[in-house]
């Protein structure tokens, strides 16, 4: 009897407990970032403007270029090789074994970005701190112009192939009545009218949302319940498979996100996106 009452108030703290913890998978707020900041194991990347980043940045935040992790060449937009990303981000000091927090100037298209990224290498513990000055000077996060010191370590990558696609899987899956494809773009992307950056369409039953429309004024993303109205209007369900795209994936990243964050499973990234869909002489639609 009283192993039950035990494991019954392990379940019970257990119940209560979670919602918290899902709350701060992905988000950290400034409060709690001040917790950890001092701890050896806390990595923050800065994916700010380089020259925003020389002027003001989080104490210790190195810099990172989301696009540095593209290969070079057309189609733009198609990520290094694992071991090549695994690379960059040991050279900076970071490891998959740290607890790696990401922040840019405000907009979270950026870190948000290097957080798909990061997923998709196989690192467990990564946050997005989003930039709110007022927040930020409410909870004292440092900030300096001095650059930061940098020692390389390893970063072993262990490829989580659930949320990242490519072009073949996506042709392949076009009819799939359990597969959604979302289009981040601007709508004058979307239906081919747009001439800066040229599009001729989109992607053939694609949804379109564009990824501004889940933020705030100040970038936040908006609530669970504004999110989850935003996504289901569009049919875009839990029970289905979730395909973002838009020209290189990187507005992709915040809508993968706010998916995760309201808790769908099957989100993933094609990585490749309209530009090499484009590039392999594939179909659009307008």
């Amino acid at each position: 009897m009283k192993n039950l009452k035990i494991t019954f108030a392990a379940i019970l703290g257990f119940i209560l407990f979670a919602p918290a913890l899902t709350a701060q998978d992905i988000f950290i707020s400034p409060a709690e970032f001040m917790k950890v900041i001092k701890d050896k194991n806390t990595k923050v990347i800065s994916a700010q403007k380089e020259k925003n980043y020389k002027i003001s940045h989080v104490k210790g935040a190195v810099y990172i270029n989301q696009s540095s992790l593209n290969k070079p060449g057309k189609p733009e937009g198609i990520l290094k090789s694992p071991a090549e990303l695994a690379k960059i981000f040991g050279s900076k000091g970071i490891s998959e074994k740290n607890l790696i927090v990401i922040y840019d100037d405000g907009k979270n298209k950026n870190s948000a970005r290097i957080y798909w990224v990061l997923k998709y290498l196989g690192a467990p513990n990564v946050r997005l701190l989003h930039k709110d000055m007022s927040a930020w000077r409410k909870s004292r996060v440092p900030v300096t112009k001095a650059p930061t010191k940098v020692t390389a370590v390893t970063f072993t990558p262990k490829i989580d192939k659930s949320v990242f696609t490519d072009y073949n899987w996506v042709k392949s899956h076009l009819n799939d009545s359990k597969v959604v494809l979302v289009d981040a773009r601007h709508v004058t992307e979307f239906n081919g009218t747009s001439t800066k950056p040229v599009s001729k369409g989109h992607i053939k039953g694609a949804k379109n949302i564009e990824w501004k429309e889940l933020e705030k004024e100040n970038g936040a993303l908006k609530s669970d319940a504004e999110l989850l109205k935003i996504f289901t209007s569009k049919g875009i369900t839990k029970d289905k498979t979730v395909v973002l795209y838009c020209a290189t994936s990187v507005r992709a990243g915040i809508m993968y996100v706010a998916l995760k964050k309201l808790g769908y499973k099957n989100v993933k990234v094609y990585d490749g996106a309209y530009n090499e869909w484009v590039s392999k002489g594939a179909p659009v639609v307008k």
